[in-house]
């Protein structure tokens, strides 16, 4: 408990910089996750095709090369500056994206096909039909999936830590130079973040489970 207490100041950094990295990143994960499972189920053969390239190979990249690329080599193309927590935010929101457009697409495809003929039949064009018939339908089935791509996300933002982000991640790093036990630092930052999985996201993910499954 000492450990915890005496270096307070560097958990709440390290864990307040986790929330920032995952919060914003999960946001922009779901917002491109959605619009490129929309790309991957639309009719139009270019749309599939770069969705489908998009996630094949931004999926099958390691998340640390990503990091690295948006730490280390962004700044050597003469573009607008980011700091390292926006370079994190980037990689994480890019990487998971592709996780959270798969999910949704299965979802899309749980949904009967009568469903996209009637919006066609009424006159619906692709989008609208997607967005006000289909897409509400497929997210109530992916609950659970989409929840495990956030909880990768939140243990994916150690990664970080890595690239110069004072996150959870790098906690025990900073413990080892206060000369604290890191063992004894790594306990609490993986307690914490059972913590943060069981008693805030598996908490969410049963509200909307049980929400949605009323509203069917």
């Amino acid at each position: 408990m000492d450990t915890l207490l005496n270096n307070l100041d560097l958990f709440t950094t390290g864990f307040k910089n986790t929330g920032i990295l995952f919060v914003f990143s999960a946001v922009f994960a779901l917002i491109l996750g959605t619009i490129v499972a929309a790309m991957r189920v639309s009719p139009v053969p270019a749309m599939r095709a770069a969705g489908t390239v998009y996630v094949n190979t931004v999926r099958n990249m390691p998340l640390t090369v990503i990091l690295a690329f948006f730490a280390l080599g962004y700044p050597k193309l003469g573009l607008v500056p980011i700091s390292f927590l926006s370079a994190a935010i980037i990689g994480l929101s890019l990487y998971t994206a592709t996780y959270v457009a798969e999910a949704i697409r299965s979802g899309i495809n749980t949904v009967p096909v009568g469903q996209a003929e009637a919006a066609r039949a009424i006159g619906l064009p692709f989008l609208p039909s997607l967005l006000l018939v289909i897409l509400p339908q497929a997210f109530r089935s992916v609950i659970p999936p989409l929840f495990s791509v956030f909880i990768a996300l939140l243990k994916n933002t150690t990664v970080a830590a890595g690239f110069s982000v004072l996150e959870a991640g790098a906690i025990r790093q900073n413990l080892s130079e206060r000369g604290e036990p890191a063992i004894v630092g790594l306990l609490w930052v993986a307690l914490i973040f059972v913590l943060l999985v069981i008693g805030v996201l598996s908490t969410l993910q049963r509200y909307f489970e049980n929400k949605w499954r009323v509203a069917r």
